[in-house]
């Protein structure tokens, strides 16, 4: 069955950097898109990065120039790095197969890391 594994959450200090990993299996990973959204408590989720089967990126505007999504094909993960940290940042981040573009539609899920950005 198809599961995607979060990792690397945890607390950062304004403007500090934190690396999420998702470990996929289950399913081809190369010849999916993936995507990482997160939901802040009270609030609706948001998608924030996509990537394609081959590659290509999309951001939202909210993290754009701060986050980079990437993937190993050959270990069958996605990764988000993400820089220059903000309070507004933290939420619990999610892994996706599919949704690289804001309106696609993704079909799994992984449980969540929880990322904290505060002084």
């Amino acid at each position: 069955q198809v599961q995607l594994v979060e990792s690397g959450g945890g607390l950062a200090q304004p403007g500090g950097s934190l690396r999420l990993s998702c470990a996929a299996s289950g399913f081809t990973f190369p010849s999916h898109a993936m995507s990482w959204a997160r939901q802040a408590p009270g609030k609706v989720i948001e998608w924030v990065a996509g990537i394609t089967s081959h590659g290509g990126t999309f951001y939202s505007d909210s993290v754009k120039g701060r986050f980079t999504i990437s993937r190993d094909n050959a270990k069958d993960t996605l990764f988000l790095q993400m820089n220059n940290l903000k309070p507004e940042d933290t939420a619990m981040y999610y892994c996706r197969r599919g949704g690289a573009a804001h309106s696609a539609t993704p079909d799994y899920y992984g449980q969540g890391t929880q990322v904290t950005v505060s002084s």
